[in-house]
């Protein structure tokens, strides 16, 4: 293969903190290589270096050969470079319609919104039939969309343009099974035409599938490039890592005592249906489904952040009115939610202030906020959750996406909740830092909290639950026991079947052929 794309040397700094030292990536012609990494790595810093956000301090960037200089977003897609980013809300104009941010580079380039409305629409459904997604209106406001079409979004406005490299980063966290499938259909295609992917994923199983070479960075440097077929899970996980990682979802025995949450009806007359269960102290409780199944909807629901939710909610043995956060707040929950920038965290504001609003009285003497003791709560955090950053005042987006989900987690524990609900809460985060928050939820659960774990990730929800709650359609279908759930029974009743259709199935079969087994 040619080689299209070379990174030699690529150093960058962030005040103190040094993000990359010694930063390598190659790429050649219609190759797909996944860029992995825990987070804090590198991997983003290089990225965002390839893709003009940053500029880097040392180093050089060879195009086809030629060192080019990519100070800004402009200049990288001049050179044919494209990005599809994972925090889909950033990327997205929620007032434009889909063929306009389709098109949106067009018009940011030199182009004028007086261009034919018709001929902008042709070329956004062009855009999105390659994607296999002709379903979506290109007429649609764009704030209307799920995240997952959201994404596809971003993908077809990379598509549109004849791009020599395509960075995707994290692009199947929103998406479904079938969406994903989808969607390595189109890299597939966009490699035999000779487009260079970079493919950014914290699921292994999605690298091996996709990837031709994976290069591995550790602290700000190049540990080492694999072919993928000559590699495997163990051996890229022990770069990552530095050792080999075994265990982490290892079962771990804790008492489990009343009940601390117990529902009844709940619907919220748009997802939600007539759900009902409960969670104990001391328990792990695994709300799974696939994407669109209701989980979000669900937390918010309980959280006191959806209209006219119907249905009973006991907290501690008492029946509670929750019609706002507020009011879950009170009662001792504590919502972790799915999109953390957007719901979760002040990006911008410091990890001391992140760290302290949940309980602003708890910090504050009379009008004045006690920043000794703020600053004490904060320090305390980033050593229990093994936060990597400058500091407490460091701003929240300088740190990595695990690092801010470590700090959306551990913002909550100055309040001491009773029940804390994890929605999604490993999206987009490496494996080391997965560790890191289930040690989290189990030191909770240990400590007699109960714990709600929204996730769309059966094999993590399985290692870490007592208990699974199967969603399909806003209602719960199945509860399984630790000892009952695989991922292929989860799969299925998540996917709206029924296990006894495929017994029956199976017995006609074997009356049919009775040697088979």
């Amino acid at each position: 293969m040619t080689q299209l794309l070379e990174m030699k040397a690529i150093g960058k700094r962030f005040g103190h903190v040094t993000a990359l030292e010694n930063g390598e990536l190659t790429l050649a012609q219609g190759e797909v290589h996944a860029l992995l990494g825990v987070n804090g790595a590198g991997k983003s810093t290089m990225i965002k270096i390839l893709s003009g956000v940053y500029g880097q301090d040392s180093g050089e960037i060879r195009l086809e050969g030629e060192v080019v200089s990519l100070r800004s977003p402009k200049q990288a897609k001049e050179h044919g470079i494209y990005c599809v980013y994972q925090e889909v809300d950033t990327a997205i104009v929620a007032e434009l319609t889909v063929a306009e941010n389709i098109l949106l580079d067009s018009f940011a380039g030199g182009g004028s919104f007086l261009l034919s409305r018709q001929n902008i629409n042709k070329q956004a459904k062009a855009a999105l039939a390659k994607l296999q997604s002709e379903d979506i209106s290109v007429t649609r406001k764009a704030g209307t969309l799920s995240l997952a079409e959201k994404q596809l979004v971003l993908i077809a406005r990379a598509l549109v343009h004849s791009a020599k490299i395509i960075i995707f980063d994290e692009p199947t966290a929103p998406l479904s099974l079938t969406e994903s499938d989808k969607l390595f259909s189109v890299i597939r295609r966009l490699s035999s035409e000779g487009v260079g992917c970079i493919f950014i994923s914290h699921r292994l199983q999605e690298v091996f599938e996709i990837s031709d070479r994976i290069t591995v960075m550790r602290e700000g440097k190049r540990v080492n490039t694999f072919v993928t077929e000559e590699s495997d899970s163990e051996e890229i996980i022990e770069a990552m890592l530095g050792a080999a990682l075994s265990h982490e979802l290892e079962k771990e025995l804790h008492p489990v005592g009343d009940d601390l949450l117990n529902v009844q009806g709940l619907s919220d007359g748009q997802k939600l249906k007539d759900v009902s269960f409960s969670v104990k102290a001391g328990e792990i409780v695994g709300i799974v489904g696939l994407v669109g199944a209701g989980k979000t909807e669900l937390a918010k629901a309980l959280f006191g952040a959806a209209k006219k939710v119907e249905g009973t909610v006991e907290t501690a043995g008492r029946e509670t009115r929750i019609n706002h956060p507020g009011d879950a707040i009170r009662a001792g929950m504590a919502l972790i939610p799915e999109e953390r920038r957007k719901e979760g965290l002040f990006v911008h504001e410091t990890l001391r202030t992140n760290a302290s609003f949940p309980n602003l009285r708890k910090f504050s003497k009379g009008l004045f906020m006690n920043k000794t003791s703020e600053n004490n709560f904060a320090e305390e955090m980033i050593d229990k959750l093994n936060i990597k950053t400058g500091g407490t005042e460091t701003p929240l987006v300088h740190l990595s996406g695990g690092n801010q989900q470590k700090v959306a987690i551990g913002k909550w524990m100055s309040l001491d909740s009773l029940l804390y609900l994890f929605d999604e809460p490993t999206k987009g985060v490496d494996i080391g830092a997965k560790v890191d928050i289930f040690k989290l939820i189990r030191k909770l659960a240990g400590s007699g909290k109960g714990c709600l774990y929204f996730s769309s990730e059966i094999h993590e929800a399985i290692g870490i639950s007592d208990r699974i709650l199967v969603m399909c359609d806003g209602q719960i279908v199945k509860e399984l026991s630790r000892q009952e759930a695989t991922q292929e029974r989860i799969l299925l009743y998540a996917s709206g079947g029924k296990e006894e259709t495929v017994k029956n199935e199976q017995l006609i079969e074997r009356k049919r052929d009775p040697v088979s087994v």
